[in-house]
C-alpha cells in the first residue's frame, strides 16, 4: 500500500520504517527540514535500537522516503497515519494542535490535489488522544472535505504500544493490535497495511480504542508506584521487597492475571479492607507517606457514594438490593460495601428491600452476625425471602448477584431501573429497558 506518515519522531519513524520494510511504500512527513533531510540520506533522525539500518535499507530500496509537503505525500497514498506528538499543556490537559494541524493539512493537501472522479482515503489516528477526540474534534474536519467534495475521508484510530529502547520489537510481537472503527473501509485497510503482524485486529468503537491507551499507562504507571510504595515500606521493616515482589508476580492467578479488573463496585469482605488499613498504620508509624495506597480506600469509599449519588438522581423511592455478601457465593458480609450501600439508603430515608440467595439471617453466627447487627439492625425486617418479592413495587435494582433466581425474577418482573454492580448480569437483562451497565 502507499502510506503518509505524519510526524517523524519515535512512533512516526518506527512505524515507517516498520511498514517500509514489510511491502509497503511510504512517505515520511514532518515540519523539521532536518530530520527530512536526514531520511532522505537513509538516516534515522531517532535513536532507537535496531532503527538505523531498517531506515537504510529502506530508502535504499525505494520504500521510504520523507518530505515536508504535505501534498507531495498525498499525491497517491491510500492511507495517512498520524504520529505527531500531544504534549501536555500547562493545566494538564493533551494538546491538540498538532493532530488538528496535521488532520488539516491532509484534508487541505487531499483538496488541492485530486482532480476528478471519486477518490476514498483513509486517516488514521496513531497518537495518544482522549476517548471523543475524533468524534468531537477530527470528524468535523473531515466533514469539510467531504462537503462538495468528490473526496471521502474515513477516520480510525490504531494506538501504538511502542516502548522506546524496544520499539521495533514491539511492533512486531505487541499482543494487542487494535483498530477503533465501524467504518469498514478503515478496517480493510488496517487489515491490509497490518496483514504481516500475527494476531488479529480487535476492531472496537473509537472512543474504546483511543480510552485504552491512558487506560494500558495508567496502570503502568500504578504497578511501577505500587511497587517502589511496597519497597519504601519493606525497607522501613528490614524485609527484602524485591523477593516479595517476585513471589507475588509468581501467581498469575490472581497477581498478574485479568483478575479484579473488572469495573464494577468496591471491594469488602474481611481481608482486603484489615489488612489495607493496617499496612498503612504500619507506614505511619514508621513515618512513611504512602498516598497510593492511601488512595485505594478513598477510591473504594467513592465507589459506593457514586451509587447512592446515582440513586439520589433517579428520584426513586423504593429500592431493591440484589446480593448483600461482599463476594457471590459467600455468605460473609463483614465490611461487606452492599451492607454500607443499604446502610447508606436507609439512613437517607429509602424503603430498601434486600434478597441474597446465600443469606439466611437465623444461620448469621459470631463475628458475622455481630457485624451485621450493629450495622443493619433491622436486617430481617427489609430481608426478603426470595427475589420476586424483594423486587415487588421496587423502582430501581441494585444487583451484585447473579444467582440464576435473581436473573429469572428481574427477567419477570423488571423494575424502571437495573444498575448492574457486577456486571455479569447476561444479555437478556442487559437487553432490558432500564439497564444501566458497570461503565456508566
Amino acid at each position: 500500500m502507499r502510506v503518509a506518515v505524519f510526524g517523524m519522531g519515535y512512533v512516526g519513524t518506527v512505524t515507517a520504517a516498520v511498514l517500509a520494510s514489510n511491502g509497503h511504500d511510504v512517505v515520511g512527513v514532518d515540519v523539521d527540514s532536518s530530520k527530512v533531510a536526514g531520511l532522505t540520506q537513509g538516516q534515522s533522525p531517532v535513536v532507537e535500537p535496531g532503527l538505523s539500518p531498517m531506515v537504510a535499507v529502506a530508502v535504499a530500496a525505494g520504500r521510504l522516503r520523507a518530505t515536508v509537503s504535505p501534498q507531495e505525500a498525498l499525491e497517491d497514498a491510500e492511507v495517512s497515519l498520524v504520529c505527531v506528538g500531544t504534549p501536555s499543556s500547562p493545566s494538564g490537559s493533551t494538546d491538540l494542535n498538532y493532530v488538528v494541524r496535521a488532520v488539516s493539512d491532509v484534508v487541505d493537501a487531499l483538496r488541492r490535489t485530486h482532480v476528478g472522479g471519486e477518490r476514498h482515503h483513509t486517516l488514521v489516528i496513531r497518537s495518544t488522544v482522549p476517548p471523543g477526540t475524533l468524534d468531537r474534534e477530527l470528524q468535523p474536519i473531515a466533514d469539510e472535505l467531504v462537503d462538495g467534495s468528490s473526496v471521502t475521508l474515513h477516520l480510525g484510530s490504531c494506538p501504538e504500544f511502542l516502548r522506546e529502547g524496544s520499539a521495533i520489537s514491539d511492533f512486531y510481537e505487541s499482543p494487542l493490535t487494535v483498530v477503533g472503527t465501524d467504518d469498514p473501509v478503515v478496517i480493510d485497510a488496517m487489515a491490509s497495511l497490518l496483514a504481516f503482524l500475527p494476531g488479529p485486529i480487535q476492531i472496537v468503537p473509537s472512543n474504546v480504542a483511543e480510552g485504552l491507551k491512558f487506560a494500558c499507562n495508567a496502570f503502568h504507571a500504578t504497578k511501577i508506584s505500587f511497587a517502589n510504595e511496597m519497597g519504601r515500606w519493606c525497607r522501613h521493616l528490614g524485609v527484602d521487597s524485591r523477593m516479595i515482589m517476585e513471589l507475588l508476580c509468581l501467581d498469575t492467578k490472581l497477581n498478574v492475571s485479568p483478575a479484579y479488573l473488572n469495573p464494577g463496585f468496591a471491594f469488602g469482605g474481611s481481608c482486603l479492607p484489615k489488612d489495607l488499613r493496617s499496612l498503612l498504620y504500619i507506614g505511619r508509624m514508621n513515618s512513611l507517606d504512602l498516598p497510593l495506597l492511601s488512595g485505594v480506600l478513598s477510591t473504594n469509599t467513592l465507589s459506593v457514594s457514586e451509587v447512592v449519588t446515582r440513586v439520589i438522581d433517579s428520584e426513586v423511592r423504593t429500592v431493591a438490593i440484589l446480593g448483600l455478601s461482599f463476594k457471590t457465593g459467600s455468605d460473609d458480609l463483614r465490611e461487606s460495601p452492599f451492607v454500607d450501600l443499604a446502610e447508606t439508603l436507609l439512613g437517607k430515608g429509602y424503603e430498601v428491600r434486600i434478597f441474597d440467595p446465600i443469606i439466611d439471617s437465623d444461620l448469621l453466627i459470631g463475628a458475622n452476625r455481630s457485624y451485621v447487627e450493629a450495622k443493619l439492625p433491622h436486617l430481617r425486617r427489609v430481608l426478603a425471602g426470595d427475589a420476586e418479592r424483594a423486587l415487588a413495587g421496587a423502582d430501581l435494582a441494585l444487583v451484585s448477584s447473579s444467582h440464576p433466581s435473581v436473573l429469572q425474577a428481574l427477567r419477570s418482573s423488571p423494575p424502571r431501573a437495573i444498575f448492574d454492580l457486577c456486571g455479569r448480569l447476561g444479555p437478556t437483562i442487559e437487553a432490558l429497558p432500564g439497564y444501566q451497565g458497570v461503565a456508566w
